[in-house]
């Protein structure tokens, strides 16, 4: 007879298993540091001590997201760990001051390192604290989540906010939507800040800074998110074979995390349509050259959505926004996502109808003025404080962390 473990009772015993591997690290390190403590007659090692304020980053595409925080707490002369699951996360060759990054591993061994953390303050942009691997640690003061995109808080998987204290937001419409969701929950409400967006402000500077794009022949990005209701999953190569028929310069950069979890469809269709003087594949870390050399995206879910449009003043070409939203925290919410009511407003509607139509679409996406004002209306509900992104994520953090120390202290 064999054994059955169902996948429920099985996540379980993972979790227990990391949850007690966890626990002898940390138990054995704390012996080591006291026979340190010791030998070395009562001198306490300082890097037990607690960090005031910490960053996780589960991957390098996030750098853009915490370096303008991370500068500015520099700047005001805050002392910044930054813990990071990329080996080759740029963090790790800054030189500012009053920073210092460290590679921890990814996966279940950064999660080893953070469930017994000691932080005043842990910021990161991962979701799923305390329901998955990645638990609380009884010695940090406050987690507070930034999001990396400008769109619904919601489009998480189910429970991906719930265990944070504070949320850092750049529209009401995610306050509102994060509040629905705890009353539905009983959870106790968060600390919601609505800060902006601080990378896409530096982004901004640098829009102004490089100028108009030199001359080039019209491009087309094709940017699409990673999933099942994703562009490449559902079109495959027949959206590449019509988006070829243009005549147009064709850029595809696919999301990451398809690397990963869709290996095969990537392999495939980079077989299939190897680059060419028309046929560009684009992983760049940083996707500022490339959204600079586009006159049009087309994308389905993707945040870069956002990032283009509002940046660089352009239309964009949107698929189908329904998607199965069964595993989202959107699931739970009567009412239809903010993304969808936007999307409109910022361009064309791609279907499988209009499809073989594509030049003629991306003419009018570009050519029609309508757009523009709509664009600003976008900018407006989900860009609150442009410009002023990472000084009010400062502002909080060390309020927040001024906060915690009185209640050290009993103050």
């Amino acid at each position: 007879m064999k054994l059955y473990i169902d996948p429920g009772t099985g996540s379980m015993l993972f979790t227990i298993l990391i949850g007690v591997i966890g626990a002898s690290i940390y138990s054995i390190r704390m012996l080591i540091i006291k026979l340190r403590f010791k030998l070395s007659g009562g001198k306490a090692e300082a890097n037990f001590q607690k960090i005031p304020f910490a960053v996780y980053a589960d991957d390098k595409r996030y750098w853009p997201v915490f370096k303008p925080v991370c500068e500015e707490l520099s700047r005001r002369g805050k002392e910044v760990v930054y813990m990071t699951s990329s080996p080759d996360d740029p963090a790790l060759q800054s030189d500012m001051e009053h920073f210092k990054a460290e590679f921890i591993g990814a996966d279940n061994r950064a999660f080893a390192k953070l469930n017994f953390l000691n932080a005043d303050i842990l910021l990161s942009t991962t979701p799923g604290l305390d329901v998955y691997q990645w638990k609380r640690s009884k010695h940090v003061g406050c987690y507070v989540h930034i999001p990396h995109a400008a769109n619904d808080i919601t489009l998480y998987r189910m429970f991906g906010l719930d265990y944070y204290d504070a949320v850092l937001l750049s529209g009401d419409y995610q306050a509102e939507d994060i509040r629905a969701l705890e009353a539905l929950r009983s959870l106790p409400q968060k600390e919601l800040v609505k800060i902006g967006i601080p990378y896409m402000d530096e982004m901004a500077k640098r829009v102004v800074e490089a100028g108009p794009a030199p001359e080039h022949p019209r491009t087309i990005l094709l940017a699409p998110s990673w999933g099942s209701s994703a562009i490449l999953s559902v079109y495959g190569g027949k959206i590449i074979d019509v988006l070829l028929k243009t005549g147009c310069r064709v850029i595809i950069r696919p999301h990451p995390q398809s690397f990963k979890s869709e290996t095969e469809l990537m392999e495939k269709l980079m077989k299939e349509y190897p680059e060419s003087e028309q046929l560009e594949w684009n992983r760049d870390t940083d996707n500022f050259q490339v959204l600079r050399r586009s006159d049009i995206l087309i994308s389905d879910f993707s945040g870069v959505i956002f990032e283009f449009s509002l940046l660089f003043d352009r239309p964009i070409i949107y698929t189908d926004p329904r998607f199965d939203l069964s595993l989202y925290d959107a699931w739970w919410l009567d009412k239809p996502l903010w993304t969808v009511s936007a999307l409109p407003r910022l361009g064309c509607q791609l279907t499988q109808e209009n499809m073989e139509n594509l030049k003629e679409l991306i003419d009018t996406c570009i050519e029609d003025p309508r757009y523009t004002e709509s664009r600003h209306e976008v900018k407006a509900e989900t860009w609150a404080c442009s410009g002023e992104g990472a000084a009010r994520t400062a502002d909080y953090l060390i309020r927040k962390h001024q906060q915690l120390t009185k209640q050290k202290e009993g103050v």
